[in-house]
């Protein structure tokens, strides 16, 4: 059995999964209309390459990176979720904490979910890993676990000996992947085989599951199994039970947990010869490889006591999340509908907004399942906070230097490695919002960094017109300086300019009198 290590802190919730974890997957069915937001991950927004009135046809290209290597702006490509017409491409609401619109395609499906040609790698070992993970880069796989990083961005090879799978998730009420290695696992497997060889063969794999998700972690190890029955070197290959403790499923705690290795916010993994993909990631990038198939749809969990039948559904994306909500037994008793998990998910303003990439989770709240907060009380100085804290900060301390705006101080206690789990507001026998007044000082820290950059744009533009006014005022006083230091030579180009007109009237008045003495004059004379 292997070794396990702990992370400091984290905490124990309920885990409300047996709400959606008992029934499999069901195929979400087609929507009249699909919004697809330019922004579906971490980076630069895509760029639409289809025109209104355009005909497009399932996995097509509809928003292409905006330089031919997505690596170049971290960005990733768009693809219709099935046929139809496209019908606008304008400013719509987006599902982000900012409650902001942003340019969506939208499409209005024909009901024939008619594919595009499809590009599988059917032997992909035998192309170059480069080859293999530009694939991935043009299939437009994200990270599903709710960051949404580019996941080809992920797959440098250089010294990477060790790749985990997430299937910790640790959040309450999310059991899309639950329900996906227990349906799929052999996708998952197969997918794992891939990355390890993007990796150029990484040295082992760890597929992580949570101890609370035991068919899981059966049906993955029966999948190894039988990979390694027909010929498959899977002795590198191990599916790990870790402890449920949230947040176990953070891509530091897990590695923490896993290897020992304890990782700032400012180092990657990959540093440390670590790379880790989520569980549904890992599936969408073998179906991309093996059938050919762009990130196009993903497992959504769509729960709580606001839907009649909780329940995992494949969805595609664009969907709109009331048409979800519909399919599960929407009912009038929403009162607060959640993208993520509790703790680190943020409230939506209206279920007409899209399913996205990153979307793996909708809770539909009812009255009583919101438990109202409840007044603020002075802080004890307890120190629970920080005991829960599984990034060792000092939540008192940095709670103390927001609120007084002391921003200075506040990145001095490491502000930004904060991962903004929540657990600090959790144990809090005050009930103060400790995450709010971290996430208010991580926004104004950031905007006056731009303000900065800004001042210093400003700054550089006024100096350099200042060089450039200052630069002609010198060509100017140099050219009139000139000018005053040659009079002699104005002079004489005047000489000599009076001398060449006397040469020529003495030629003239030669000519004339030349002509004043011809035969015929002098015989008139």
């Amino acid at each position: 059995m292997m070794n396990l290590w702990k992370f400091n802190g984290g905490v124990k919730l309920s885990g409300h999964k047996a709400l959606s974890n008992t029934q499999p997957i069901i195929k979400a069915e087609l929507p009249k209309y699909l919004i697809l937001p330019l922004l579906q991950h971490i980076g630069v927004p895509a760029e639409a390459v289809v025109n209104v009135g355009d005909k497009v046809l399932k996995g097509q290209v509809v928003a292409r990176c905006q330089s031919d290597n997505c690596d170049l702006f971290a960005s990733s490509p768009i693809h219709a979720s099935s046929s139809g017409t496209v019908v606008a491409i304008e400013d719509r609401l987006v599902p982000h904490p900012s409650g902001l619109h942003a340019p969506c395609i939208v499409i209005e499906t024909d009901g024939q979910d008619t594919w595009a040609d499809k590009t599988p790698l059917a032997h992909y070992q035998e192309l170059p890993p480069a080859e293999v993970r530009q694939h991935i880069a043009r299939a437009g796989i994200v990270g599903l676990g709710g960051a949404g990083f580019p996941s080809h961005m992920k797959l440098r090879p250089e010294g990477i000996d060790t790749l985990i799978l997430n299937g910790a998730e640790c959040e309450p009420y999310i059991t899309c992947d639950d329900r996906l290695m227990r349906e799929r696992p052999d996708e998952i497997v197969s997918g794992a085989e891939i990355l390890m060889y993007v990796l150029g063969g990484a040295k082992r794999c760890l597929i992580a599951v949570e101890d609370n998700k035991p068919e899981a972690f059966e049906a993955l190890q029966a999948a190894v199994a039988r990979r390694s029955r027909i010929g498959c070197d899977h002795c590198r290959m191990e599916v790990v039970q870790v402890p449920t403790r949230y947040p176990t499923g953070g891509e530091r705690q897990l590695i923490q947990v896993l290897t020992g290795k304890e990782i700032g916010r400012s180092d990657l993994p990959a540093r440390f010869g670590i790379v880790m993909h989520n569980v549904e990631t890992t599936k969408a990038i073998y179906r991309a490889v093996v059938h050919g198939e762009p990130l196009i749809s993903r497992t959504v969990t769509v729960t709580g006591g606001g839907v009649s039948e909780p329940r995992n559904l494949e969805a595609p994306l664009g969907m709109p999340m009331y048409s979800l909500l519909e399919q599960c037994g929407k009912t009038d008793a929403i009162k607060r509908l959640v993208m993520g998990g509790p703790m680190m998910g943020f409230a939506l303003p209206s279920d007409e907004l899209p399913i996205v990439k990153t979307t793996n989770c909708l809770i539909a709240y009812r009255d009583n399942e919101i438990s109202l907060k409840p007044e603020p009380m002075p802080c004890i100085r307890c120190g629970a906070c920080a005991d829960a804290c599984p990034v060792n900060l000092l939540p008192q301390q940095l709670y103390w230097y927001a609120k007084s705006r002391d921003f200075k101080q506040v990145q001095s206690h490491h502000i930004f490695e904060c991962i903004d789990c929540a657990c600090c507001a959790y144990v809090c026998p005050s009930h103060i919002p400790l995450v709010d007044y971290f996430r208010f000082a991580k926004a104004e820290i950031r905007a006056a960094d731009r303000d900065k950059q800004k001042a210093d744009h400003a700054r550089q533009r006024h100096e350099l017109r200042q060089q450039r006014i200052e630069r002609e005022k010198a060509e100017k006083a140099a050219r009139h300086q000139q000018k005053r230091s040659a009079p002699e030579d104005q002079e004489t180009a005047d000489r000599k300019k009076a001398e060449i007109a006397a040469a020529v009237a003495r030629t003239q008045a030669k000519k004339a009198q030349a002509a004043n003495n011809t035969p015929e004059n002098q015989a008139e004379q």
